[in-house]
């Protein structure tokens, strides 16, 4: 069992350098392996769109930095700590543009990038940015195919409906054998199968049934593109309870996400030692 921490754009000075520096590495100090931030590039006013994991979306109104940004400078504040997304939307970047950046920051991380990816639900987002809404999902398969693509083959080529270029080197590539792990974030069966097709990882945003239901056409997904499903690592964002990571644990959930709140660094260093004494040391 791996465990990471998560930013909380609400409670945290997350905009703050010295708070991001220390948290970040009090996080590597106690034994976690992941810190984790979000995406969103503007929040529209009055949108009309559902959050689809809650009543309302819990960082409306706070700031949210770029992620990649984000973990640049957490990369060059800590040593051995993998930076990830969770989650970045993918259909509203430029996939050869985004290839460079991510590879770069691998190369300078020292293969310490997971990229977090989900298709988006917030269609006036989408509006402001000037990305099309509309098949979305599909352009986030695309994405995928050609950043990996871009990040393997000395020179590449791409053509997909959406997505296409022709005949270009982009270096340097990651350090990571076969590029940047894609962790599929999402509710829907679409998530699923975007998992056992492409995912390192997956992180189902829901629990209980439709949980199971999920996992299970991830793995029946994988089988028929003919990969292990035993090689995707399953996520779950939940409380540091002992007993719950334990069962967690024995569904074959890999990857523990745990949200920190804590606003100074003083205070979190004191979390993160608690639930490294209580929870990761007993696991």
């Amino acid at each position: 069992m791996r465990f990471g921490v998560t930013v909380d754009f609400n409670e945290q000075p997350v905009t703050s350098p010295e708070f991001l520096a220390g948290f970040a590495q009090a996080a590597e100090d106690y034994g976690f392996d992941t810190l984790w931030t979000s995406d969103h590039v503007v929040i529209p006013q009055g949108h009309n769109s559902d959050y689809p994991y809650a009543e309302r979306m819990p960082y409306e109104e706070a700031p949210i930095p770029d992620p990649i940004v984000t973990l640049t400078f957490v990369a060059a504040k800590t040593k051995t700590l993998r930076l990830g997304t969770s989650v970045l939307v993918l259909p509203q970047r430029n996939p050869v543009v985004l290839a460079k950046q991510l590879a770069s920051l691998d190369v300078y991380s020292e293969g310490r990038i997971d990229l977090g990816i989900g298709v988006g639900w917030l269609r006036e987002e989408f509006e402001a940015i000037g990305v099309p809404w509309e098949r979305r999902g599909k352009r986030t398969d695309e994405c995928i195919e050609a950043m990996r693509a871009l990040w393997t083959e000395p020179v590449a080529s791409y053509e997909g409906e959406l997505v296409r270029f022709s005949n270009v080197a982009c270096d340097p590539k990651p350090v990571q054998p076969g590029g940047v792990p894609f962790i599929i974030g999402g509710h829907s069966v679409a998530a699923a199968r975007r998992a056992g097709k492409y995912g390192s990882g997956f992180f189902p945003h829901v629990f209980g049934r439709a949980w199971h239901e999920l996992i299970a056409e991830a793995r029946r997904t994988a089988e028929a593109h003919g990969r292990d499903p035993d090689e995707i690592e399953i996520s779950a964002g939940v409380p540091p309870e002992l007993e719950l990571a334990q069962r967690l644990g024995e569904l074959g959930v890999s990857r523990l996400n745990i949200l920190i709140t804590d606003p100074d660094v003083p205070s979190a260093r004191r979390t993160l030692e608690r639930i490294s004494r209580d929870l990761i040391a007993r696991m």
